[in-house]
């Protein structure tokens, strides 16, 4: 009886550390780099490289906004993509939100679909940027903020993304 218990122990302590791991694990600077460069590499776009400097940035601007979680854009001298949840929104979560809007994206006429966005996913391919740096909080109401800066920022009017 002893022994069951134990392994009951075990397996607990197993699965809660597998659960911790997994949602620190989709937050580093290699989690928001893989998100953002898979979907680059899909279209033939050199991978970013992660800038602590713009992750700093990305991450004042963050900490401003943990109060209301609130989408304001920085208005900064970067691009930038920002994402909010009700609830936990993992890094790698965020860019996927981004860059689930190329459905939206016609590539031929360099356009949104009528009616959607898709700024934040010609953004994440932006050919000309090629640094990033991102950053989250947990806002005071329980939700999570999210930020991405991008140098040189993308989406100049006229120009395709690649």
């Amino acid at each position: 009886m002893e022994l069951s218990k134990i392994s009951i122990l075990s397996l607990i302590s197993l699965v809660a550390l597998a659960l911790l791991h997994s949602t620190h694990a989709q937050n580093s600077p290699q989690d928001y780099l893989n998100a953002h460069n898979s979907a680059r590499a899909a279209v033939g776009v050199g991978g970013l490289t992660w800038d602590p400097n713009l992750a700093a940035y990305a991450q004042r601007y963050a900490n401003s906004h943990y109060g209301d979680c609130n989408l304001v854009h920085s208005n900064g001298p970067y691009g930038e993509n920002l994402a909010k949840s009700s609830g936990d929104l993992s890094g790698t979560s965020a860019v996927n939100l981004w860059v689930g809007e190329k459905a939206y994206y016609n590539y031929n006429s360099n356009t949104c679909a009528s009616g959607r966005v898709c700024g934040h996913y010609t953004q994440v391919v932006w050919r000309k940027s090629v640094r990033v740096g991102c950053a989250r909080v947990k806002c005071m109401n329980g939700g999570t903020f999210i930020g991405c800066n991008y140098d040189p920022r993308g989406n100049y009017v006229g120009q395709k993304p690649y």
